[in-house]
């Protein structure tokens, strides 16, 4: 699946953008945290797009029939 591909290279690429904010000592503590939340908020979302569709991908629905996300989640 590209899907699958793409959101891991966007998980990588939201990693070196933590990594950056992270070593750069010219940007007060505060301020990071407001740099990072929003890429905190991605990744969160991504991990959770990339756990279901890698469970589509090795649990595919049958035809007609739902696709069982709700079942494999815990939350």
């Amino acid at each position: 699946m590209n899907s699958i591909k793409h959101i891991q290279n966007a998980l990588t690429d939201l990693d070196k953008e933590v990594e950056t904010i992270l070593l750069d000592w010219s940007i007060p503590l505060n301020e990071k945290d407001n740099l990072m939340l929003p890429i905190v908020q991605q990744k969160r979302v991504l991990n959770q797009t990339l756990e279901d569709l890698t469970y589509l991908k090795n649990h595919p629905p049958q035809k007609n029939q739902a696709c069982g996300i709700s079942k494999y989640r815990e939350d």
